[in-house]
């Protein structure tokens, strides 16, 4: 039987290395991935275009624009002579942030009092002019700590001194690189596994699959093994790519981090082979794969955190594979999380491959029964 077995797993990975979808699968959309998300895919804002009205024209507004200038953050610095040519400007987006620097900004920080900096940010783009919004904070605070220094004026009695663990200098790389090996597995798999039946089927060749001396049992573990090593390799090149080209450290044990990622990947091969058992053709079989793949990267936590989102969907996201995944592989990744932690988020997602690969061989001996 184990023979048998063998020999539908070598049939099979040559059928998904002969098939141009399969193999294109396999090949592009990793290499597209890579490229997209870890270098255009990020939520970080440089290269910021500010704009400045400056109606003061004193020594201090000066040095606050100089400042200001001097951020790496800010490579663009527009002056306007009115509100009307800012408000234009920020209408037509060329710029993400403005300041207004009040006429008696000067005059009043002479006197010891307030000088007064309106700050006007793009409510369009809501995350990236709340960033810069931030960046130019910071910049205001900074300057007001050196006034008051240089004036002789008593500093805050406290300060925040912020330290980032596990990604010092906040690399949105790592976080966007460790969610694409989970989500780049989870796609290859159920790509190769969805495709697999309805690809026997359009051949022709299902049915010599039936009458085979192999049980339902054996021919979907033979569907599932192929996809399981495909994974599985998909994973380990996007976490070593990481760590050979972007740095990418891995602080945690391999031991732990491949036999979750083993469970996780047969969770996704039982979603991909109920929808190939389900599909007669293999553009039904992609068409399925794209409607899961969707709901299951968003209640991920792949990219917003799944605490952020309503209760319905939080309480859907404990059935997503992928949810407990990603929070090990960054957790291996960036801070050597305990083998505890490790098993707390592996066992929901066994749970999940039993219900999976049941329903999938229910529906497949029910299908051809």
């Amino acid at each position: 039987m184990l023979r048998k077995l063998h020999a539908l797993i070598i049939k099979e990975l040559i059928a998904v290395w002969q098939d141009k979808r399969s193999r294109m699968a396999l090949i592009t959309p990793p290499i597209i991935q890579f490229f997209v998300f870890t270098f255009a895919a990020t939520l970080d804002v440089h290269n910021v275009s500010l704009g400045i009205l400056n109606r003061d024209e004193g020594q201090y507004s000066r040095e606050f624009i100089y400042r200001l200038s001097g951020s790496p953050e800010f490579t663009q610095i527009i002056y306007f002579d009115s509100d009307q040519e800012l408000k234009e400007a920020v209408d037509a987006e060329k710029v993400l942030a403005a300041i207004q620097i009040d006429a008696n900004f000067s005059r009043k920080i002479l006197s010891d009092e307030t000088g007064e900096v309106l700050l006007i940010a793009d409510g369009r783009k809501s995350n990236a002019s709340q960033i810069a919004g931030g960046y130019i904070s910071n910049i205001a605070q900074a300057y007001n700590a050196f006034l008051a220094k240089r004036k002789g004026m008593p500093l805050p009695l406290s300060e925040l001194k912020p330290r980032n663990w596990y990604n010092a200098n906040l690399n949105y790389t790592w976080f966007t690189i460790t969610g694409l090996i989970g989500t780049l597995s989870m796609l290859t798999s159920l790509s190769v596994t969805a495709l697999s039946i309805s690809r026997e089927k359009e051949m022709g060749t299902f049915e010599q699959l039936l009458v085979s001396p192999l049980d339902h049992r054996m021919i979907l573990l033979g569907k599932a093994i192929p996809a399981l090593m495909i994974g599985v390799v998909e994973g380990s090149v996007m976490l070593f790519a990481g760590f050979l080209f972007l740095d990418l450290p891995i602080r945690g044990s391999l031991l732990m981090f491949y036999p979750s990622m083993a469970i996780f990947v047969f969770a996704i091969v039982g979603i991909g082979l109920f929808i190939s058992s389900l599909s007669q053709t293999q553009q039904q079989s992609a068409l399925g794969v794209f409607l899961c793949v969707s709901p299951l990267v968003i209640t991920s936590g792949f990219a917003t955190p799944v605490e952020n989102m309503t209760q319905g969907l939080q309480i859907l996201a404990t059935l997503n594979p992928l949810k407990y995944f990603l929070i090990i592989v960054r957790g291996i990744c960036l801070k050597d999380i305990s083998a505890a932690t490790v098993f707390h988020n592996t066992w929901p997602m066994l749970l999940i491959a039993l219900g999976t690969l049941g329903t999938a061989s229910w529906f497949f001996k029910r299908k051809i029964g």
